[in-house]
């Protein structure tokens, strides 16, 4: 078990964390894609096409009732907190499979979900780095 948390944690390390420019108008995090930022964030609210779909299927999934409004938890986790260790994997098995067993369900069959569900995980990982600083997210200008 210590062995797969030290994994976790160098893997989190190496490859997990979000190198952002800490420019006060901007700021791009971990790629996923070579040359593609996850998520791109001006002001701290101003967000890219894809990370703007990514909150409005949060919002049309709902995940705020269990979630909470800021994602910082209620009935289930805060995600500000699980996305900071948890991978995109482990986040695409979660919403796809869901955890019954602790109330979380699945969405594997919902399109609306599925179909951006990386567009989901970038906004939430923006919120869990910190450079997304508010729930509410609007366009880049």
């Amino acid at each position: 078990m210590k062995h797969r948390q030290f994994a976790l944690a160098f893997a989190f390390l190496c490859f997990g964390s979000a190198t952002q420019a800490q420019d006060a108008k901007a700021a791009a995090a971990q790629t996923v894609e070579p040359d593609k930022p996850l998520y791109t964030v001006v002001d701290g609210y101003k967000v890219d096409p894809d990370t703007l779909q990514g909150f409005r299927t949060w919002r049309a999934a709902a995940c705020d009732r269990c979630h909470g409004a800021n994602q910082e938890g209620m009935v289930g986790p805060s995600l500000i907190e699980s996305l900071k260790v948890l991978s995109r994997d482990d986040f695409v098995t979660v919403v796809r499979d869901g955890r019954l067993a602790k109330g979380m369900q699945s969405f594997g069959a919902d399109p609306r979900v599925m179909d951006n569900i990386d567009k989901l995980y970038a906004y939430l990982k923006g919120r869990s780095d910190g450079a997304i600083t508010r729930a509410r997210v609007s366009a880049i200008e």
